[in-house]
């Protein structure tokens, strides 16, 4: 897998969690589409994605765009730890 795959398959995660929290998003989107994942201000992955897109997708078939515009750092959801020697 390539960076841009590893990039790709982490921004889906979250866009499955963020619908997950607003199923109401999910309204929007064609049944059937093609969901190509937009990274604002990062043009190389950007333009990789809509390729990929455009040369999957079927005659007819919608491409939407998913744009995202900001992302908290991802955490660690340990509360404790401990160290065994």
């Amino acid at each position: 897998m390539n960076i841009m795959e590893r990039k790709n398959t982490e921004l889906i995660k979250e866009f499955n969690r963020y619908i997950r929290e607003h199923p109401e998003f999910v309204d929007n989107i064609p049944s059937n589409a093609v969901v190509v994942m937009q990274l604002e201000k990062d043009e190389e992955f950007n333009n990789w994605s809509r390729e990929m897109a455009k040369s999957q997708a079927e005659k007819g078939q919608s491409i939407i765009y998913i744009k995202i515009k900001k992302m908290r750092p991802i955490r660690s959801r340990i509360e404790k730890l401990e160290i065994a020697l």
